[in-house]
């Protein structure tokens, strides 16, 4: 062991001192050299940190308007649908109405050609009731005005119940002491070709039953007949 008194041992224990400061300065100056590299990091990463929070609220705010607006357009597009979806109901209540009409318009149509069809049939038919009279009426003509001297009349008639023209049977040679007395029926046919007693003069009771009678035989000189002989029957009474 050395002296402490040896001179050389002060020098040694001063530079062992300043190895070992130099040494702690040493690291003291890495460790400082560190903590700066450290806090320059740090300070680089809290600036990266804070630039992409930067970026990332721009995106979001970006973002945000772009729903937003994604979402009025939506809204836009819903009612623009909506109100597309009602003029479509509009457009198919009025074409069903329309398609309704068209039917009730067919059905009717159908009804009219129905109706027309039976007035001509009736109209044939009365027709042909009417050449049956005419016919009736020109062998009542030939019987009785060509040979037991009867007139036959035609007349206007403007009250009911019958209109249109009349026919006036005017008999004569009825009454053995006035030959030229006149005993006169009247008579029409009605819309649906029947014929129709008007009345008669003088006036015969019995007239409802022979027009009955009449209507049911359709037989115009048998009912003629029969009256010429009422009459006759009445003026020998």
């Amino acid at each position: 062991m050395a002296s402490i008194t040896d001179p050389n041992v002060s020098v040694r224990f001063t530079s062992a001192m300043e190895e070992i400061h130099n040494k702690q300065l040493k690291t003291y100056g890495e460790i400082m050299d560190t903590t700066t590299e450290l806090c320059q990091s740090h300070r680089q990463f809290v600036k990266t940190a804070h630039d992409t929070c930067l970026k990332k609220s721009k995106d979001d705010e970006i973002l945000f308007e772009t729903i937003q607006t994604f979402k009025r357009d939506l809204e836009e597009k819903n009612a623009s649908l909506k109100e597309k979806q009602h003029a479509i109901s509009e457009v198919i209540s009025e074409i069903q109405q329309k398609e309704m009409q068209k039917d009730d318009i067919i059905q009717k149509i159908e009804k009219l050609k129905e109706e027309q069809a039976k007035r001509k049939e009736l109209i044939v038919s009365q027709n042909k009731a009417n050449k049956d009279r005419l016919r009736n009426l020109q062998k009542a003509r030939l019987i009785f005005q060509d040979h037991l001297g009867m007139e036959i009349r035609t007349i206007l008639g403007k009250t009911q119940p019958v209109k249109g023209e009349k026919l006036q049977f005017v008999f004569r040679n009825i009454n053995p002491s006035d030959q030229d007395s006149a005993y006169v029926v009247t008579m029409g046919i009605k819309e649906d070709g029947s014929y129709q007693i008007v009345s008669s003069d003088p006036a015969l009771e019995c007239l409802p039953v022979l027009e009955s009678r009449l209507q049911e035989t359709n037989n115009l000189p048998a009912f003629l007949a029969n009256v010429r002989k009422e009459f006759i029957s009445q003026a020998r009474c």
